[in-house]
């Protein structure tokens, strides 16, 4: 099967390569065309997954197809744009059907969940990689960045942290745990769904926000510098989900909340005034700190005393 022949096959005929709306023209042509309505930005972001890096050299391609999509959707959220499109860069170590027929699902099945199409890409022979670059569209003016966070402002973050790198051993094989703790865990893992709404509501509120795929810690200190500020993290504030509790136990549920990463929840600054409407329509976020005068970030206990920071994420060098 030639490269031609397997863009056609598993690509360019899915339905989420069909053109849509802000997708003027789709695979097929040297490049793809977006439409923008007037008065809106183009919000663009590429991220790169290797096997033995990102995912295990074996896992299943229609969860790697799923989580490939998200991880890169989940930095449109972070800057409250739109869903408009994706492109996706293929590299194989060879043209394996059932691998690929398997991979489009799970692609296809994200992409209809994050309404984004399919816009074009390409394919290479090589060691297992995929780059993926997302399109979204947003009010000229309005995106949310790093940079903005003012003393005063909440830190907040979207949902549970530590469910990626509490699913890792599970992932990994290293451990096993009853269905009820091992689904819920996975499906955070394998299937992260981005914060596309809430991202949305964001617009004109947060001052400052990212998406946690590092680690808690390691983040909202690149939104600490960004901004020129120091945030507060209080540690028993952070939103934990009752399966990883069960699985880890509490202090090393609180060690994969702070450093573990692969979350994709939102982690953002927000006004006091807007507490209560956060607090009514987002029920599952939680004001997990604050931003204050100074630079970079503390951890503190119940009390308010400081305690040392753990290692604050993964790092590729």
């Amino acid at each position: 099967m030639g490269e031609f022949e397997l863009i056609r096959r598993f690509f360019a005929t899915a339905s989420c390569a069909r053109e849509s709306e802000g997708v003027a023209l789709g695979i097929g042509d040297d490049c793809a065309l977006l439409q923008l309505a007037d008065g809106e930005q183009l919000a663009v972001s590429t991220d790169t997954l290797v096997a033995g890096v990102h995912f295990p050299e074996t896992c299943d391609p229609f969860l790697l197809g799923q989580r490939a999509l998200a991880v890169a959707a989940s930095d449109l959220a972070a800057m409250g744009a739109d869903p408009l499109a994706f492109t996706l860069a293929l590299t194989l170590p060879d043209a394996d059907e059932a691998w690929l027929a398997a991979f489009a699902r799970g692609l296809e099945r994200m992409a209809r969940g994050c309404r984004l199409t399919l816009a074009g890409g390409d394919t290479t022979r090589g060691p297992l990689c995929l780059t993926l670059t997302v399109f979204g569209r947003l009010p000229a003016g309005q995106a949310l960045t790093r940079s903005g966070a003012r003393p005063g402002d909440l830190l907040c973050v979207g949902g549970s942290l530590g469910d990626g790198g509490g699913a890792l051993a599970l992932v990994l094989g290293q451990r096993q745990a009853p269905p009820r703790v091992a689904d819920y865990l996975l499906e955070r893992y394998w299937a992260p769904q981005p914060q596309f709404a809430l991202g949305r509501w964001l617009r004109g509120r947060a001052t400052a926000a990212l998406d946690i795929s590092d680690g808690l810690l390691a983040d909202v200190g690149h939104l600490a510098r960004a901004s020129g500020v120091a945030v507060q993290v209080e540690r028993e504030r952070l939103p934990l989900a009752p399966a990883l509790l069960e699985l880890h136990g509490r202090e090393a549920a609180f060690g994969h909340a702070l450093s573990g990463g692969d979350d994709y929840r939102l982690a953002f600054a927000l006004p006091e005034t807007y507490r209560d409407e956060l607090q009514r329509l987002w029920p599952e976020a939680a004001v997990i700190g604050r931003v204050s005068a100074g630079s970079g970030v503390r951890l503190l206990d119940a009390a308010g005393d400081e305690l040392p920071l753990p290692a604050t994420g993964y790092q590729h060098f």
